[in-house]
């Protein structure tokens, strides 16, 4: 199968093995990933290593359209197929495109967890999300309009939820994941299954959207990492595998 795989001189497009899944793992059939700003610096103590952790595509055994924010710890899953944990598989939104489908679960999860797991917004509150048209931003705007939020431009606010970094407007609680900082709860998104189900729901309802700003073929990996950096990206970028796809 084709891996897209992070050596120390930078990023190859490689035959390699099909990978064989552990206890409580599922092979899937890969057909779109999408990548993150930054995300080549994680895996430095284990190269080569395959990239992006947004994924959405079919289960081999058995058939099933799934989406899925995967683990950090493990292989990425730029690749034809992936071995992924059951546990953090979600049923793709099925109004979505395998691309659209991509664009959605690390982003989705971090506005999520970030104005409700530790943001604790409620209806009827004041937030301001900082970076409001990136990634994690428009997402966030979405989800606290529909939990009945008032998203405002300046302050007071029971809840800053930051996504972009720099100062920080002043907030009852400010929640950031762009950077620690004195007096913000600082976290790094975490795969959750449920939620992933809950944010399916709500794009089938036509009530969140996330914006894809490109699309690359598989084996223009390093072209596709190069406009994750660059300026005036709206959206996420995202892997097309499914276009280079072959039965195997």
């Amino acid at each position: 199968m084709r891996a897209v795989r992070l050596h120390a001189d930078g990023l190859r497009v490689e035959e390699i093995e099909r990978p064989v899944p552990g206890e409580g793992d599922v092979v899937v059939r890969v057909h779109a990933a999408a990548i993150t700003r930054g995300e080549l610096d994680w895996p430095a103590e284990r190269l080569p290593a395959i990239p992006s952790y947004e994924l959405s595509g079919v289960v081999v055994e058995t058939g099933e359209e799934v989406y899925a924010l995967t683990p950090f710890d493990r292989d990425g899953v730029a690749a034809d197929y992936a071995v992924v944990p059951a546990a953090v598989l979600a049923a793709k939104p099925a109004r979505l495109s395998h691309v659209q489908a991509a664009a959605l679960p690390m982003g989705g999860l971090s506005a999520w967890q970030g104005l409700f797991e530790h943001g604790l917004l409620e209806r009827g509150q004041r937030v301001i999300v900082t970076g409001a048209s990136g990634g994690v931003g428009h997402l966030a705007i979405q989800l606290a309009r529909h939990v009945g939020a008032q998203v405002v431009d300046d302050g007071p606010a029971d809840l800053v939820f930051d996504t972009a970094g720099g100062a920080l407007p002043a907030g009852r609680r400010v929640v950031t994941i762009a950077a620690e900082a004195r007096g913000a709860t600082y976290f790094i998104v975490e795969p959750n299954r449920e939620q992933l189900v809950e944010l399916a729901r709500l794009a089938d309802a036509g009530e969140l959207e996330a914006e894809v700003d490109s699309t690359f073929p598989l084996e223009a990996a390093e072209e596709a990492f190069h406009r994750v950096a660059a300026r005036g990206k709206r959206g996420k970028v995202v892997l097309n595998v499914e276009s280079g796809l072959t039965d195997l």
